[in-house]
């Protein structure tokens, strides 16, 4: 299993767009721009989210995991977008709603089970309040990305050797 990329280059802060597409096209690009990617990830994510949402709305900030198949991804990866104003997702499994996205985990796995691996975790995250609340109220890349390699246990996740 490769090592996970997450450092302060896939951590973009008040990200500024209109739609969901904007949003998912701006922190996909950025991830292609850093190599991490295929070409074919960002059309597949932005494609992928039509078919199965990702809005979570989650207590006190909603939350998006958007992501997409194995064969798009270079790296493992997790970007982490904060945005400067929600953007409605379309809520996961009820396509009849939809939710104030403000903080965007786009996931970029390499290998299907390490995603449903980092889905579990990430699940956890959003199912406290005042994480999202801390995350959601901070300014300095470094700080989001030491807090969450702690509650996601980055880490754990790459296996094999230590």
């Amino acid at each position: 299993m490769s090592k996970i990329v997450f450092d302060e280059s896939v951590i973009l802060l008040d990200v500024e767009a209109e739609t969901k597409e904007e949003v998912l096209e701006t922190v996909a690009q950025n991830l292609l721009d850093k190599g991490l990617v295929k070409e074919s990830f960002v059309p597949a994510i932005i494609d992928r989210e039509k078919e199965f949402a990702t809005g979570l709305p989650t207590a006190g900030v909603s939350v998006a995991i958007p992501h997409t198949d194995v064969e798009h991804v270079n790296q493992k990866t997790i970007s982490v977008a904060l945005l400067k104003e929600p953007v409605d997702f379309v809520i996961m499994g009820d396509d009849s709603q939809t939710t104030p996205v403000q903080i965007v985990f786009m996931l970029a796995m390499d290998e299907s089970h390490s995603q449903l691996s980092l889905l579990q975790k990430l699940m956890q995250v959003f199912q406290n309040e005042e994480t999202l609340k801390y995350l959601i109220s901070q300014h300095k890349k470094t700080a989001i990305k030491n807090f969450l390699e702690e509650k996601l246990e980055l880490l754990a996740l790459e296996g094999g050797e230590k």
